[in-house]
């Protein structure tokens, strides 16, 4: 398990109960993990997922790469 250190994300509400500033994200085992430090809600998005939803290279100002 290789897992990085915790980033809040500024400015970022939460879905389920709508606090702002409260979600963290982080890298574990080859997925991306987001987590709620109020509620407990947390998403997974593997790089299979991640490479499959590429956007159009011509609307993408900067791709943010934490490590």
């Amino acid at each position: 398990m290789t897992a990085k250190r915790k980033r809040f994300i500024a400015g970022a509400t939460c879905p389920v109960c709508h606090s702002a500033d409260t979600l963290a994200v982080w890298r574990e085992d080859k997925s991306d993990r987001v987590a709620c430090v109020k509620c407990g809600y947390t998403q997974r998005q593997d790089d299979d997922m991640i490479s499959a939803k590429r956007p159009d290279k011509e609307n993408i100002i900067g791709i943010f790469h934490p490590e």
